[in-house]
């Protein structure tokens, strides 16, 4: 039995959701961060429990044939690219997998794989990134610094940072970051400089005190243009002309800088006021032939590039011939659904955030695109409300939720409407497979998974399936068993309760209950023992699992391979 402060070798043979290493010890799984499938490795066993432990690597002894060196300098501390030693082909089959295996695990389809295309990758996979949020703090010394949060901490990695004697900051190896905006650090010095000028402290999140929380970059590939928003617990920052007028005449591109009050003590970066302090109130950004207005709060892909190819391959899914009445579900700025629009007869757009319709709206008049209408508000009431007022029908759907999935209230809704065709777009490969698996026990079939690598040396993965009407009736043969005659199921008897708890626990800092666990579980098929889900009395009410903890201990199921 390996322990705390152990050294133990091991041989990589798999990669978690999270990005970490998987070998095993003593027939105990080991997780090891900065690891390749096929690395031998030596790690110190810093962590342990009951069935897993945590490793830090000490050493690599033998590469993976996959192992490259990564391309930024404090890749290993940062943590925010996982990916970077591993080789880019070698990238794109991890993600592939990763979604073929929720889909078989999660979703029950079992030969997948015959309709899996290969993962659309990047010719060149750097600085892609047209959006980042930069944490600023106090380093220990008093610099102030701005970069990367540490993996699960809220330690920052500096890619500026004042100096000491007073001058402007300089920035620190890397200046800049491997997969962001070329200019992001340029921008940073500026205002870190003026920080330093004015004695303007940085936001400590430990006792709410300071002013400047983050620095939110755009910058629009196709159009060259750059917003910078300030995020800041109050309402102006002192000398904020000077400020002003230093990055307007240093940085040309700049075309909007924006003030945002946040005064909560939260991890949300972002507060409900926003002000425009220079320029536009947004920036433009080109997509093919389409032109979009982007302002600070709206949802925007990262990857310019990258969307092209994604939205190429929704518009292909999709399969338009001008007559057809499109509805796309969580439509952000109108991105989709101006694709679309031009090879459809009407499309409707729902998005809850209020300014990005209001955006969607601009970007279809500036487009001369009229076929188009947009709704505010969340999707699991509006498209209830409106497929009961009959107001609305479909020929094909298509969604592109956040990571937590489609509302139950969103997917029966669909179902209702009965579309030809549904083109579900994902960046979880755990709630695709969910909400694919509902779909498709009802009235539709898989026809095409399409993998696009929207974010290259992180292990996240987009995924576009299309869904079509079944051509037959499905034929079941039910078979009824007894669970109570059955042990434990694999899955269960890979971590236990008390283990999804910790990580819980240790990951997001809220605790969950074992009922909790139950009805996530068997939400996914795990099915629990009589007396795991049982009401105490006759008359009890067991309350519904909040939407945070169930998203979590999902990670923690998918974390645990259990789904």
């Amino acid at each position: 039995m390996i322990r705390k402060n152990d050294t133990v070798r091991l041989k990589i043979e798999d990669i978690t959701s999270d990005g970490l290493g998987v070998g095993r010890a003593d027939s105990m799984a080991v997780f090891v961060k900065d690891t390749v499938i096929g690395d031998e490795v030596e790690a110190l066993i810093v962590k342990e429990k009951k069935t897993y432990a945590y490793g830090r690597l000490l050493q690599v002894l033998s590469p993976s044939a996959d192992r490259v060196e990564p391309l930024c300098a404090v890749a290993r501390k940062c943590g925010g690219c996982q990916l970077q030693m591993m080789r880019y082909d070698a990238q794109l089959q991890f993600k592939y997998n990763r979604v073929k295996n929720a889909l078989e695990r999660i979703g029950g389809f079992s030969q997948i794989s015959e309709k899996m295309l290969p993962t659309e990758g990047m010719e060149n996979p750097r600085n892609y990134r047209n959006k980042a949020q930069y944490p600023v703090g106090t380093a220990k010394g008093g610099e102030l610094v701005c970069g990367f949060y540490a993996g699960r901490t809220h330690s920052i990695i500096p890619l500026v940072q004042t100096v000491s004697d007073g001058s402007q900051g300089e920035p620190v190896q890397p200046a800049e970051c491997a997969i962001g905006a070329a200019g992001d650090g340029g921008i940073l010095k500026i205002i870190l400089a003026h920080m330093q000028k004015y004695r303007i402290p940085a936001y400590d999140e430990a006792d709410g005190t300071g002013l400047l929380r983050h620095v939110l970059i755009r910058t629009a590939r196709g159009t060259g243009q750059v917003m910078v928003c300030l995020i800041i617990n109050g309402e102006q920052i002192p000398k904020e002309k000077q400020l002003v007028s230093a990055l307007r005449e240093q940085v040309p591109e700049i075309a909007c800088i924006a003030v945002n009050s946040n005064r909560d003590r939260t991890n949300v970066i972002l507060g409900q006021k926003t002000r425009t302090v220079s320029g536009k109130d947004y920036i433009e950004e080109t997509l093919r032939d389409l032109r979009y207005r982007i302002s600070p709060v709206s949802f925007f892909q990262v990857n310019s590039l990258q969307a092209e190819k994604l939205y190429d391959t929704v518009l292909r899914f999709a399969d338009l011939h001008g007559k057809e009445t499109v509805l796309d579900l969580y439509c952000g700025t109108g991105t989709i659904s101006l694709f679309l629009a031009r090879q459809a007869g009407k499309v409707y757009g729902i998005e809850v955030v209020e300014q990005a319709i209001l955006d969607a709206w601009e970007n279809a008049r500036q487009n001369g695109i009229s076929n188009v209408s947009f709704f505010a508000g969340e999707a699991e009431k509006e498209l209830p409300a409106l497929y009961q007022s009959g107001e609305l029908s479909a020929d094909v759907v298509v969604t592109d939720p956040p990571r937590k999935g489609c509302d139950g209230a969103v997917l029966e809704t669909i179902l209702m409407l009965s579309p030809e065709r549904i083109v579900y777009v994902s960046c979880d490969p755990a709630t695709l497979a969910r909400d694919l698996k509902i779909l498709c026990e009802k009235d539709y079939v898989i026809r095409k998974v399409q993998p696009v690598d929207m974010f290259p040396h992180t292990v996240s993965i987009e995924t576009v399936c299309l869904l079509s009407k079944l051509s037959e009736v499905k034929h079941h043969i039910n078979v009824q068993v007894d669970m109570d005659e059955l042990d434990l199921t694999a899955a269960e008897s890979k971590a236990t309760y008390e283990e999804i708890q910790e990580w819980v626990q240790e990951k997001y800092g809220f605790h969950v209950t074992h009922v909790n666990i139950a009805q996530v579980k068997r939400k996914h098929g795990i099915i629990e023992r009589e007396n795991y889900n049982k009401p105490k009395s006759s008359d009890s009410r067991q309350p519904g699992c909040p939407i945070e903890k169930m998203n979590a201990i999902e990670e923690a199921l998918e974390f645990f391979q259990m789904i």
